[in-house]
């Protein structure tokens, strides 16, 4: 019998949990990070919810592919400047606007400063 045992933490947070927050703050799915890192979308899950670790290599590609250190992914070190949250909804909104031409981005990039002095007022 395989006694469970508690995820290590370090700080407030386990490796899933951090690996879960910084995935998400890329604005990427399990699917997307697993895509990218070579494993299935299920290892991905195991590793958030800390079922499984993720081996030394796999670490490193995570990391690599979050734009981490290992250190910082492992709860070691936190990075100085934490790249906020974007929700995906405004991350497929960029890809869109990226993909029109110059001059429409433009126009529609002058239309959203003048809305957003306009809600700051």
């Amino acid at each position: 019998m395989v006694a469970k045992v508690s995820p290590p933490k370090w700080g407030k947070e386990s490796l899933g949990q951090r690996l879960a927050r910084l995935r998400k703050a890329r604005g990427l799915t399990q699917t997307d990070l697993a895509e990218k890192v070579g494993v299935s979308q299920p290892n991905i899950s195991e590793y958030e919810r800390d079922t499984f670790r993720p081996n030394s290599d796999t670490l490193l590609i995570i990391a690599q592919v979050l734009n981490v250190s290992a250190d910082e992914l492992l709860g070691h070190r936190v990075s100085a400047k934490e790249t906020p949250p974007v929700s995906r909804k405004i991350m497929r909104r960029m890809e869109q606007i990226e993909k029109l031409p110059t001059t429409t981005q433009r126009t529609l990039l002058k239309t959203i400063d003048t809305f957003l002095k306009g809600a700051q007022a």
